[in-house]
């Protein structure tokens, strides 16, 4: 089985400082063996750690679409923010990618996926992120879990770090696999039920990732 946090930032978005040699630094400490870099509206420093990183990256992209985030995994190239949701999926299909729909109920983010839109787009679906280490109410997170398991969605595990520290602190456990394909059928087999670790980062987090948005940060690259 594969350590795996789903849902990890670098430099290349706007709102973290984390070098990709500091990303890798942090999954070696920490024991994972995959992750999947999704950094905003940017497949950069996905394909640098993709490169360099001596274990499984999954090329990501958390895209602000005109009514809130949708990540893609396994992306070949960059999708542009600000289309409509469905659009948005369309394009992650186009390029042989998954769907996942990041902190689907978190009351407190904005940038979560509409209602409306989720509706919407719900037959592209493949993954719910069940949850994310940095959700402050834990009933948002058992809400996602159980969307997922009434759905038949996929389920995955992220930290949805933007600092060193929250990397790897809580993971999923998944089987080998090659390609989106066979993540498909890894995934599968641990849905709904799961193995690992489901730690929250705590509000502290917040506080920088808001202050680097606020002072107007635009990524390292």
């Amino acid at each position: 089985m594969l350590k795996a946090d789903l849902h990890v930032h670098t430099c290349y978005s706007r709102d973290c400082l984390v070098s990709p040699g500091q990303v890798i630094e942090a999954c070696v400490k920490r024991g994972l063996d995959c992750i999947a870099v999704t950094d905003h509206n940017e497949i950069k420093g996905a394909l640098v750690l993709q490169e360099k990183a001596p274990f499984k990256v999954i090329v990501g992209e958390e895209i602000h679409t005109d009514r809130g985030e949708v990540i893609g995994y396994f992306l070949k190239d960059r999708i542009k923010p600000g289309m409509s949701p469905l659009r948005t999926v369309e394009e992650i299909k186009e390029q042989g990618g998954l769907v996942c729909i990041p902190h689907p109920f978190d009351r407190l983010r904005r940038s979560r996926l509409h209602p409306d839109a989720f509706k919407e787009i719900e037959g592209y679906i493949d993954i719910i992120e069940v949850f994310n280490a940095r959700n402050i109410y834990a009933e948002d997170n058992e809400r996602a879990r159980e969307y997922a398991a009434v759905s038949g969605a996929m389920v995955s595990v992220g930290t949805d770090a933007h600092w060193p520290w929250e990397i790897g602190r809580s993971y999923m456990d998944i089987p080998v696999f090659e390609g989106a394909g066979s993540f498909t059928e890894a995934m599968q087999s641990v849905s709904p039920v799961f193995t690992g670790s489901l730690r929250k980062s705590g509000l502290l987090v917040h506080v920088g990732t808001k202050t680097l948005k606020l002072l107007g940060r635009r990524g390292a690259y």
